[in-house]
């Protein structure tokens, strides 16, 4: 991930104006560790820190069109760039980064281009003929940006709002999925496919139309010119990408530079049973497989840093955010800058523990759009930002468009939880690569169900969390919370101890209002609490609500769950036991 800072409408344009900009980008840095980069035009700055990932030695930034009259600072990856660049036959690149295209398509087709872009990207776009310019969010949020505006007029982009917080009055999230036009004043939504309108889809389930969308979304992710590799935690998920990636890499051009070995890598205190999940997949791959460990301590240690990166006070961000974010440490020492993550599966195929509760498959399908939607303020948020703060980028294959448009056309009949029909959470991509005659994972990790993220980094973890909070927030701190955290007002002394962190670093009412507030979207919401009274008696929002969930949504023998090709033995008793450590990096 780069970081980007672009400021429009500066009253003063002096060297004080530019060392300000400079000292501001420089907050970003930790985003972009390989080069710095400025341009100013009047009263207009853009700057850059990169994070050097495609064409490392010319790929600096702002980028330019030929005569440098288009600008553009991006963060992010556009993996259709090559053959964009094949249609621009009468422009000239100056680099070989995949974001140059960005400059020269706007030359080319005015703002009207966003939408031919396949990738993860934030960009602001300076245009010098008439001093317009855009700003733009891929579709889903993958990569943050914040839009600010300052007393003197000026409007603010930023990767991260610490690098706006302390001189624009007011900021706010850029929507996912719009573009921002000086022109017109407005915001407006770029990104339509058919299932953001929430109608309900009909199209036949194909696992393999499934699979071959989800492998060419794997593929696509592995155009890097640095050592990379795959987050993985023994779930689904994250097995998945790291089992496609395996089987695909010696076809790219990553392996004539790094091998055609891919590298994996997992955290947790020692004992996790996902540890031992990793180590079985990457064993089954033939992975390098990298294991990094952290104890309650040291997760506890960096909650200040954590929340200073990750910008957010929602409970289960940061209680995942923090093995993301010591994990991405451990990744950067070797050398590695750019891992693919499997963000996204649970909310696209209702793959959370609640979703057994979904009355229909309307029902279901619905609350899978407001939870895609909503992706931008929580795992993509966690996932960019736990790994950028040290320099590494995440690449999220289950959120490409292309897939989404697959996966979320599918008759979401199929996505019901069906004990009687053998089907269990995320029953469609488990079935689409069920493979016999060449299997991709062994079936016990193929048909593993569900653990809710922050109960799949360990009881003792969250637990110790709680202790903590409980010896740094009295009973009376709490009781008066109403009064000092009025907007968003924390209910646990959890909740109350990490927004006291937060208000430190953000205290302006325009950082507390970027986080949504009431229960993580991530684990349940207002619809979840319809279809089950019982999760609204659960004050604590992690996977623990869901336990009757868990071991009994099935009709099946204890330690059993219905697989496509009949039972498969899980052992839940170990996963479900009170103060069992276990710590992965990425969603199950």
């Amino acid at each position: 991930m780069c970081g980007i800072l672009a400021v429009f409408g500066c009253i003063e344009n002096s060297q004080s104006k530019r060392a300000r900009i400079i000292e501001l980008s420089r907050r970003l840095r930790h985003r972009g560790p390989d080069w710095s980069g400025l341009h100013c035009y009047q009263d207009c700055y853009l700057a850059h820190q990169r994070l050097a990932i495609v064409d490392p030695t010319s790929g600096d930034q702002p980028l330019y069109n030929e005569d440098k009259t288009i600008v553009v600072t991006v963060n992010g990856e556009i993996y259709n760039h090559e053959e964009l660049r094949r249609n621009l036959t009468s422009h000239q690149f100056r680099t070989g980064s995949d974001c140059e295209v960005i400059a020269h398509l706007y030359e080319e087709y005015g703002e009207n281009f966003v939408d031919m872009l396949d990738g993860m990207f934030s960009f602001v776009l300076l245009d010098t003929r008439d001093k317009s310019f855009i700003a733009a969010r891929d579709a889903i949020g993958i990569t943050p940006l914040y839009m600010g505006w300052g007393l003197d007029g000026s409007i603010w982009f930023a990767s991260e709002m610490k690098a706006l917080s302390d001189d624009c009055e007011r900021f706010t999230v850029l929507l996912p999925g719009h573009i921002y036009s000086s022109k017109s004043g407005e915001l407006k939504r770029w990104y339509n496919p058919p299932w953001y309108s929430e109608r309900i889809p009909s199209t036949p389930y194909n696992p393999l139309v499934l699979r071959e969308a989800f492998e060419k979304a794997v593929v696509k992710r592995l155009m890097t010119d640095v050592p990379f590799g795959v987050l993985l935690s023994g779930g689904l998920d994250s097995s998945l990408v790291a089992a496609v990636a395996s089987r695909h890499l010696a076809e790219t051009k990553a392996a004539m530079q790094w091998g055609s070995q891919l590298h994996t890598f997992c955290i947790g205190l020692k004992g996790s049973p996902d540890l031992k999940a990793a180590r079985e997949v990457a064993d089954y791959l033939g992975t390098v497989h990298h294991e990094f460990y952290f104890t309650v301590q040291e997760g506890i240690d960096a909650i200040e840093e954590v929340i200073y990166h990750i910008e957010t006070y929602d409970v289960t961000t940061v209680r995942a955010s923090t093995p993301m974010f010591l994990m991405s440490r451990k990744i950067k020492s070797l050398g590695v800058k750019m891992v693919l993550s499997g963000e996204g599966s649970d909310e696209i195929f209702g793959g959370y523990l609640y979703f057994h509760k979904a009355p229909n498959k309307e029902e279901l399908h619905l609350e899978t759009c407001r939870k895609i939607k909503a992706l931008h303020l929580y795992d993509c948020l966690r996932a960019n930002k736990a790994t950028s703060a040290w320099g590494v980028e995440a690449r999220v294959p289950f959120l490409d468009k292309d897939f989404l448009n697959t996966a979320m056309d599918i008759d979401p009949d199929w996505k019901m939880v069906r004990p009687d029909l053998g089907r269990i959470e995320k029953w469609v991509m488990r079935n689409a690569f069920d493979d016999d005659q060449n299997p991709y994972l062994p079936k016990h990790i193929l048909y593993r169900q569900k653990e809710q993220f922050s109960d799949g980094v360990g009881y003792s973890w969250i637990d110790g969390l709680k202790e903590h909070a409980n010896e740094h927030v009295t009973d009376a701190m709490l009781m008066h919370a109403s009064f000092v955290y009025p907007e968003n007002t924390p209910t646990t002394k959890e909740a109350y101890y990490y927004r006291s962190i937060f208000e430190r670093f953000f205290p302006k009412n325009a950082a507390r209002s970027t986080v949504p507030g009431g229960p993580s979207v991530a684990c349940s919401s207002a619809k979840a609490l319809e279809w089950d009274v019982a999760w609204s008696k659960n004050p604590d929002p992690s996977g623990r609500a869901a336990v009757g969930v868990h071991a009994a949504a099935y009709e099946e023998a204890p330690g059993s769950l219905p697989g496509a090709n009949g039972a498969v033995s899980v052992d839940f008793s170990q996963k479900l036991e009170e103060g069992v450590i276990v710590a992965a990096v990425t969603a199950v």
